[in-house]
C-alpha cells in the first residue's frame, strides 16, 4: 500500500511557504499533481511519485533530515526558550521548515556535538535509557585527575542525589597539576545521560569541570571541520552507523 500525504503538508516540508500562503499557490494555479492543476491543497498525493510541481519545477520531498551542530557555548538545548538563544536560532531559514529539534541536551555552558532531527523513531532509540547508547566528552578538570578516579569511574560514581552510575571509561590525557594552576585533561565515555552527569561525576571526587565539549554519540562523531555554531548534514554512512548501532543493540537487548 502506498504511502500517500496531504499536498499542503508536502510543500511545506519542501519549503514552499506556510499552508495558508501554498493554498495561495494552488489558487493561483502554481502546483500541478500528475500535470494537472491541483483543486484542494489538502489532496491526498504520492510524495515518492516525483508528479507535483510549483511553477514547473518538480517537487522534491525530503520527510527527514539529519544535522550534525558544533554547538557553542552560551546557547540552550531546546526548540525555544523565553530567556536564552536556543540552538535552532543557529540553523539557517533552508531547515526550519523541517521542524527539527535537537536529540537530548547539552548544558548551556557545554560544547561540542548535538544532533538535530525531525525523524522521532531515531532520536528515541538513541535516548532510551534501556539502550545505553555512549557518549564520549573532552573534559577540563580543575583538580588532578589519577587511576584511582579512574577506578572509581569503572565501578560506578555515587553522585550527589546518591544515584549511582553505570561504569563508565576514563581516559586521563594529563593527569593536572593544580600547583602550578594546570588543568588535568581527559576523555570520559559514559553510557546514560543524568542531568549534568560528567560534572557531578567528577565532584563526586572532590574536583571541578571547567570546560566540557562532547565528541561522540554512540557510532556518530563529531567533524573536527565544523567550527563551533557551524553544522552539515550526516553523510549516508553515518545515519546508517546510527541505525545498525541501533539495530544491533536491540538484538542484543
Amino acid at each position: 500500500m502506498k504511502k500517500t500525504e496531504r499536498l499542503d503538508k508536502l510543500l511545506a516540508h519542501a519549503g514552499f511557504g506556510t499552508r495558508s500562503e501554498i493554498r495561495k499557490l494552488v489558487k493561483a494555479g502554481a502546483v500541478t499533481v500528475g500535470g494537472q492543476p491541483a483543486k484542494d491543497s489538502g489532496m491526498q498525493v504520492d510524495p515518492e511519485a516525483g508528479s507535483v510541481q510549483v511553477n514547473g519545477e518538480p517537487v522534491l520531498f525530503r520527510e527527514y533530515v539529519y544535522l550534525m551542530l558544533h554547538k557553542p557555548p552560551g546557547y540552550v538545548s531546546a526548540t525555544e526558550d523565553n530567556r536564552d538563544r536556543t540552538v535552532l536560532e543557529l540553523i539557517g531559514r533552508d531547515y526550519r521548515h523541517f521542524e527539527l529539534f535537537p536529540v537530548g541536551r547539552l548544558d548551556k555552558d557545554t560544547e561540542g556535538l548535538l544532533l538535530l532531527t525531525n525523524d522521532g523513531q531515531l532520536a528515541h532509540n538513541l535516548l532510551s535509557p534501556k539502550k545505553h547508547v555512549p557518549k564520549t566528552y573532552y573534559a577540563e578538570v580543575d583538580g588532578q585527575v589519577t587511576d584511582a578516579d579512574r577506578e572509581a569511574f569503572r565501578r560506578g560514581a555515587q553522585l550527589d542525589d546518591g544515584y549511582i552510575t553505570l561504569p563508565a571509561e576514563l581516559n586521563i590525557l594529563e593527569e593536572g597539576n593544580p600547583a602550578a594552576g594546570h588543568a588535568a585533561k581527559v576523555e570520559l565515555t559514559i553510557h546514560e545521560g543524568k542531568f549534568h552527569q560528567v560534572k557531578r561525576m567528577f565532584q563526586s571526587t572532590g574536583k571541578t569541570v571547567v570546560y566540557l565539549k562532547r565528541l561522540s554519540m554512540g557510532t556518530l562523531r563529531l567533524d573536527d571541520r565544523l567550527k563551533k555554531g557551524e553544522y552539515r548534514e550526516l553523510t549516508g554512512d553515518e545515519l546508517e552507523g546510527l541505525r545498525r548501532y541501533h539495530e544491533l543493540q536491540s538484538d542484543r537487548s
